[in-house]
Parts: C-alpha cells; sequence; structure tokens
C-alpha cells in the first residue's frame, strides 16, 4: 500500500495588504491595537504595543492577550499556504515566563499544510525598550480549511 503525501494545493491569494485588512476587520483586535507585519510563505508575525489596560494585577501582560495572539497569528500563518478560508480547530499554549516589555511579538509558522487542516507553531516573545526579546510563551495549533462552498461560520 502506497502512501500519498498530503499537501495543501490552494494557493494563498491575499496579500500582506489584504490580509491587514482582514484583521482589521475584527473589532477585537481593533481594541487591542493589533498590527499584522508578516504574511508570507508559511509564515506571519502578529505585534501589539503592551498598554497598561492589557496588564493583569501582578503587572504583567495578561494570558488572554497572549492566547489571542497566538490564536491569531496561527491562524494566519496557515492562511499564508491554505487561503482566506480558514478557522481555528483548536489550540494549546504554554506560559514559559512573565510577559513584562514595550511589545509583544507572535511569530507562526506552518509546520505541515494538509488539504483540510493546517498545523502551525508560535512564539511569542516580548520586546523591551532596549530591543531585547525575552521568549514568554509557545504555541501549537491547528487550523481547519473550509471546503469550496461551504459556509464560514460568519460571513457579512
Amino acid at each position: 500500500m502506497s502512501r500519498r503525501k498530503s499537501r495543501c494545493t490552494v494557493s494563498a491569494s491575499l496579500s500582506l495588504t489584504a490580509a491587514q485588512r482582514v484583521l482589521a476587520d475584527q473589532p477585537f483586535s481593533q481594541l487591542l491595537g493589533a498590527r499584522l507585519t508578516r504574511f508570507d510563505e508559511g509564515r506571519a508575525t502578529l505585534e501589539l504595543d503592551i498598554r497598561d489596560d492589557l496588564r493583569q494585577q501582578h503587572g504583567v501582560l495578561h494570558g488572554g492577550v497572549l492566547s489571542y495572539a497566538a490564536d491569531n497569528a496561527l491562524t494566519f500563518a496557515a492562511g499564508t499556504v491554505a487561503g482566506p478560508r480558514v478557522v481555528t480547530a483548536g489550540f494549546t499554549i504554554d506560559y514559559l515566563q512573565p510577559a513584562v516589555g514595550e511589545h509583544l511579538r507572535a511569530r507562526a509558522q506552518v509546520v505541515r499544510a494538509g488539504r483540510t487542516r493546517v498545523v502551525c507553531r508560535c512564539a511569542l516573545v516580548t520586546v523591551d525598550a532596549s530591543g531585547q526579546q525575552t521568549h514568554c510563551a509557545a504555541a501549537q495549533g491547528t487550523v481547519s480549511v473550509l471546503a469550496a462552498g461551504t459556509e464560514a461560520p460568519i460571513e457579512r
């Protein structure tokens, strides 16, 4: 029995500018001030400024903000190889150390792209005023590719 290598053959039809418009259409992303700074070749980078209103009671960035950044970066990375009709199926995140600094950067990359699922990993780092980066969390997720003709969960 031969095994066929499964590869996603849908070409990504979005440019960085188009992907940035998708992000801009997400009200929660706007609330957080998220920016998509990379979207190409199986990789995506999402950034945001760490503000006082995003910190938890101990003064570090709230874990929910880290999870948001991982979720969106993972899905945008998948979109670079699978096209725009993708949704998060699930992800896990490990908090490695407190997230302190000026900026959060979530860098995601595709590990394996299949016809219906894309597996991605994400490294989350904080950047301080001097440019020093600290790895504060790691995530891995699975992104579902919606079939052509399948209605997205919410379409406007």
